[in-house]
């Protein structure tokens, strides 16, 4: 799982720990550990949503500003599934 530049510092120190990806099939599983720089990200929960439920509340959360600055980064590519990815970061 690939996080932008600018995520990176607040994920590693626990700040963010979750993200909305747009995918056309899920690429990550609960449990998996996925590199990021010097640690690991560990997924620990995935739940299915929808457009609706991005909020700019989430999108804060996600370390975004609002939901469009969200959805600028998140929406690359063909995908249709919406997914809310919670995780830990550890080393």
């Amino acid at each position: 799982m690939v996080f932008a530049r600018q995520l990176r510092a607040a994920i590693k120190a626990g700040e963010i720990t979750q993200t909305v990806r747009i995918w056309q099939k899920l690429h990550v599983k609960v449990g998996g550990h996925y590199r990021l720089d010097e640690g690991w990200v560990i997924v620990n929960s995935i739940w299915d949503i929808t457009l609706e439920d991005i909020t700019n509340k989430l999108s804060r959360e996600c370390g975004f500003s609002s939901a469009a600055d969200m959805l600028k980064t998140a929406r690359h590519g063909p995908g249709q599934n919406i997914y809310l990815i919670g995780f830990e970061y550890v080393t």
